[in-house]
């Protein structure tokens, strides 16, 4: 064989000239060759060169020829064994190929046949072999595709289980076959309750199955027998109604029917965030209208002082015009008089256009926000009211402050309402200071409203926050005004912060730029 020079040999006989003889031959041949004078040095051998195959005599002293052949095989059952006999012994050599020897030949040893001996050792050597990898490859193969398998079920079973959805499917005769947790969560069904036990009609209100099935049949909702976020209605365990968003897929077999899968998403959850977001819009304009309110009295004197101006020069006027035809000093002075009666009606104008957006209810709407603009309209509508309460104003913008995105109408009525409590805060009097400045490391402009009134108790600090907390005797409000705050600036993605303590109290909002 081509390999030949690979292959390890051990020869074992007590006779020396048969064994330089039989190496001789073995060696031309291109075999490596180690000999052993008996049988216990071979086994030895064995063990320390690792042959292919071993040659042994089997008459010799101590160990013989069956003993070894015995012994390689429970040891080093991939040896071959070639048992070499004298034609009186054939019963030993019928009896060594019993016990798997690869051939036996007789002595004298003939060279060719030793030759063919050894051809069909290393034959049986190498099929042996490449059985065994073949049979442990197939073992790996068959153990990995195992593996596989349970890898791929565990990863779909877990994939079904974790689905935030509802994931529920059922076989060709509508009976339930699978029920995840999130199922069991929507229903409040146990899977023991439902597989194998309950149809998939049974968990449908009454009619609500049939306009299921409708949906399914026709081509407008995901396509023939597939339904796409259809809104429905199922039956919980407790008897209760369940809003539901569904997708559903006839399973098919060789083009037969064999059941249906539904992912299932409980829009309960959804429809009480819709409510409270609707309570929120509520909340937000009811506070909107009682800050108007308290709004309204410090307008009225607000717009009457420019009016009763107006009305002055007006009449003046006429009077003036009565006299007759107008001299060059008259002139002059409804000159004068026009320019003061357009600069009140606008003041006037300017006041009631502010208040009109101010009290309008509108959904949020954001955009670039000037800061000494929104202080502008703030101090417009609050300005009389707290010339009425003995309040004297200090407004303070950092240059180079940057606009904001944000709603510039929510944006006012948080200002305004933080403007209303500093002046509760005040009842006789005081200082109300408003400032902005531009926090570059942070990216964030800080609004802050302060006021040195009799400030907030340390108890109450933690709770002005929560909807319908209040300190003030009744009558003075309802507790909603810094919980609406808080809303509208944690929409804006910006937080409240509060700083009180007697004679000091100043509300910051951090709004991102």
């Amino acid at each position: 064989m081509d390999d030949s020079k690979t292959w390890k040999i051990v020869l074992i006989d007590d006779e020396e000239d048969i064994r330089e003889v039989v190496s001789i031959v073995l060696e031309d041949a291109g075999y490596s060759v180690t000999t052993a004078q008996d049988g216990e040095y071979g086994i030895f051998l064995c063990e320390e060169i690792c042959p292919q195959i071993v040659i042994t005599d089997i008459r010799m002293p101590g160990i013989d020829g069956i003993q070894v052949l015995q012994t390689v095989k429970e040891k080093y059952p991939d040896i071959e064994v070639i048992v070499v006999t004298a034609f009186g012994e054939m019963e030993l050599a019928v009896r060594a190929l019993q016990l798997d020897a690869s051939d036996f030949i007789t002595k004298p040893i003939d060279e060719d046949v030793l030759l063919v001996a050894l051809k069909r050792a290393q034959h049986r050597y190498t099929a042996r072999i490449q059985l065994q990898d073949y049979t442990r490859f197939l073992e790996k193969e068959k153990a990995q595709t195992a593996r596989e398998l349970i890898k791929t079920y565990s990863f779909q079973k877990n994939l079904i289980e974790s689905s935030m959805d509802g994931i529920l499917a059922c076989d060709e005769n509508g009976v339930v076959v699978t029920f995840n947790k999130s199922m069991e969560q929507i229903l409040g069904y146990e899977k023991t309750e439902v597989l194998d036990k309950m149809l998939f009609s049974a968990l449908f209100p009454a009619g609500e199955e049939k306009k299921f099935k409708k949906k399914m049949a026709q081509e407008n909702f995901g396509g023939k027998n597939r339904l796409s976020l259809y809104e429905t209605t199922l039956i919980g365990k407790s008897g209760l109604r369940v809003p539901v968003q569904m997708s559903a897929a006839i399973l098919w077999n060789n083009n037969i029917k064999s059941g249906l899968v539904c992912f299932s998403r409980d829009l309960r959850e959804m429809r009480r965030l819709e409510r409270e977001l609707a309570d929120q819009a509520s909340i937000l304009h009811q506070d909107k209208m009682m800050s108007l309110g308290r709004l309204s009295a410090s307008v009225v004197h607000e717009i009457n002082n420019p009016l009763f101006g107006v009305l002055n020069y007006v009449r003046l006027m006429i009077r003036i015009l009565e006299r007759g035809a107008l001299a060059e000093e008259s002139i002059k002075k409804f000159q004068r008089y026009l320019d003061l009666v357009e600069k009140e009606t606008e003041r006037c104008s300017n006041i009631i256009s502010s208040l009109l957006t101010f009290s309008r209810k509108s959904e949020p709407s954001f955009g670039q926000v000037k800061i000494d603009e929104l202080f502008n309209k703030c101090i417009l509508l609050s300005r009389h009211k707290l010339e009425l309460s003995n309040i004297d104003l200090v407004s303070e913008i950092s240059p180079g402050i940057p606009s904001i995105n944000g709603d510039s109408n929510q944006l006012q009525q948080c200002i305004i309402n933080l403007i209303f409590n500093a002046m509760d805060a005040m009842p006789d009097g005081g200082t109300l200071t408003l400032t902005c400045t531009y926090d570059s490391e942070g990216n964030k402009v800080v609004i802050t409203v302060q006021d040195n009134g009799h400030g907030i108790q340390k108890e109450d600090i933690s709770h002005i926050f929560e909807p319908f907390f209040t300190t003030k005797k009744e009558g003075y409000g309802v507790g909603l005004g810094l919980s609406t705050v808080y809303g509208i600036v944690e929409r804006h993605k910006g937080t409240v912060k509060v700083k009180s303590e007697p004679g000091n109290t100043a509300f910051m909002l951090h709004l991102p730029v």
